[in-house]
């Protein structure tokens, strides 16, 4: 039986896969920029210790809200209860709220570095398609506004 399948070419079978393709200069010239500022780049060992502190300080507050409901529940006197309600309730919840704030406040400047980045990727890849487009509106004027020779 014949087949309808045409004969492959040595030379393409023998080509070498191509290779991933060079980024444009501008990425480049972009990269180097970069690299020339000298930028430190934040360490995450900080924050991550910030992170753990906020949730320490908030099962802290926890553990001192519950000592002070455990002292103020030994007795039937409110004037016996009340310092166990200020030095465990609002001690505690001042360390509930404060362990809220630095979990809170470290865990959206890692959300807001990603999404900065992303941001900063997407514009780029727009910017590129931009300029792309750019490029093929200059050459398609140019084809349009070339002076027509004489006789056609």
């Amino acid at each position: 039986m014949e087949t309808n399948t045409p004969p492959s070419s040595p030379a393409a079978a023998a080509a070498p896969p191509s290779a991933p393709a060079a980024p444009p200069p501008r990425i480049e010239q972009f990269r180097e920029d970069i690299a020339g500022l000298e930028v430190k780049t934040p360490a995450d060992a900080n924050e991550r210790w910030f992170l753990l502190g906020g949730i320490a300080l908030m099962v802290f507050g926890l553990v001192v809200i519950f000592g002070g409901y455990w002292g103020a529940s030994g007795t039937a006197l409110v004037a016996e209860q009340i310092p166990y309600v200020i030095s465990g309730g609002l001690l505690g919840l001042g360390f509930i709220v404060a362990g809220g704030a630095l979990f809170v406040r470290y865990s959206l400047s890692r959300y807001l570095r990603f999404w900065l980045i992303r941001e900063i990727y997407e514009q780029r890849a727009q910017t590129d398609r931009v300029v792309e487009s750019l490029g093929n509106l200059e050459v398609l004027l140019q084809a349009a506004t070339r002076p027509r020779q004489s006789g056609q």
